[in-house]
């Protein structure tokens, strides 16, 4: 498993200031974008383990939760978010990690690619500091060797859904094709969170509520890694900790 730091893209209350490998944040406006160069960094940690389910032993609760979950892909179906309803899914493992490092994120590479696809968690993080900077947990997609990637975080305010595209020199923050792209989640950092990629289309949905949909960059491979990430808000103590739960990763079946 590859372990990625990336360099910080944006804040909401500082000026972005580029020291060396020193990072600052900043507050962009709807007409600011703001880049930034890629620190990759290689580490040993393990990554998260998927584990299909259900086994081989008949069990009547994983057959109705496989039920479930075909249920949310037919109805994303009829909601235009999928073009098919057909598809498998992988349960893995619940998750917990933390990450001290303003303005930072990291990811965790599952062994799974996709371009068409949705995974979903429930999501729960907690900051040291109680009024940090933007921070929570995600899913990074579209992860290519040169690593471009597109990274999404639920903050407790809004969805952050940044592309990494090297050949433009850094990465930005996507805006809304469609939806408000804020939350008000007030001092709960707990949520459903499901991310949808179809062609070049992501919708996002929050506790079963669209909030945003995004439009990818057609001149960009779609087909690539997926994997989990964490964007700290904080330097102090143990920065930003994040925990998904009821994990799943939907991919379709192949023509």
């Amino acid at each position: 498993m590859r372990y990625k730091k990336q360099y910080p893209l944006l804040s909401f209350v500082l000026v972005l200031i580029l020291v060396s490998l020193a990072c600052g944040t900043a507050q962009p406006t709807p007409t600011q974008v703001p880049t930034a160069t890629v620190t990759i960094v290689p580490s040993q940690t393990p990554k998260p383990s998927p584990t299909p389910r259900p086994t081989k032993t008949p069990n009547l609760a994983a057959t109705q939760r496989v039920d479930e979950l075909n249920a949310v892909a037919q109805d994303y179906f009829e909601k235009g978010y999928l073009t098919s309803p057909n598809g498998k899914f992988t349960e893995l493992d619940d998750f917990q990690e933390e990450w001290a490092q303003l303005g930072w994120y990291n990811w965790w590479i599952l062994n799974r690619k996709a371009s068409d696809f949705f995974m979903s968690a429930h999501f729960k993080w907690e900051s040291a500091y109680r009024n940090s900077d933007i921070s929570g947990c995600g899913f990074v997609f579209g992860i290519q060797e040169n690593n471009d990637h597109y990274a999404v975080f639920l903050d407790r305010a809004r969805v952050l859904f940044i592309s990494s595209d090297q050949s433009s020199g850094g990465a930005r923050p996507l805006g809304t094709t469609r939806g408000p792209g804020g939350v008000k989640l007030g001092e709960n950092t707990e949520a459903d969170f499901t991310l949808i990629v179809q062609g070049a289309y992501s919708y996002v949905l929050v506790n079963g509520e669209l909030i945003g949909e995004y439009t990818l960059s057609q001149s960009r491979p779609f087909d690539g890694n997926v994997g989990l990430t964490l964007f700290s808000g904080t330097n102090k103590d143990y920065g930003t900790r994040c925990e998904m739960t009821n994990l799943h990763l939907w991919i379709p079946d192949e023509d």
